[in-house]
């Protein structure tokens, strides 16, 4: 089964995910199959423009670098909780004790298939805001 027939495939049609990142993390294939399945794609930006995002409205989820430079990854989350809206983090090494303190979220590597983001984002879950 082809990617644009799986199940989870129409997940993505017509979502706004918002990338928040320092340096480029999402690979051009990766970014390519998000768009081929039907999302638009709002960024990279980083943190700063991120919160004006978010407050505006303009996206559907976030998919964030946890290490941002600025260290600001995690007030981005609670904005985004604050909003409901769905988030995953993109990491590269083992995550912190610190992420303990947020609820909703679902880890994700770097390489994870399009499928667990698209269930970590718009699937059904319990969210305990």
């Amino acid at each position: 089964m082809d990617d644009s027939t799986a199940p989870y495939s129409q997940m993505f049609w017509g979502k706004r995910l918002l990338i928040v990142e320092d340096s480029y993390f999402l690979a051009d294939e990766a970014r390519q199959k998000l768009l081929e399945l039907g999302a638009t794609i709002v960024g990279p930006v980083d943190d700063m423009d991120a919160v004006e995002l978010i407050e505006a409205g303009g996206a559907d989820a976030a998919i964030l670098d946890l290490h941002l430079a600025t260290g600001r990854a995690f007030s981005l989350v609670e904005r985004l909780e604050r909003q409901g809206l769905p988030y995953v983090f993109a990491l590269v090494r083992e995550p912190s004790g610190a992420m303990a303190d947020f609820t909703g979220f679902v880890l994700c590597e770097k390489s994870v298939a399009m499928e667990q983001i698209a269930k970590a984002l718009f699937g059904n879950r319990k969210r305990d805001i």
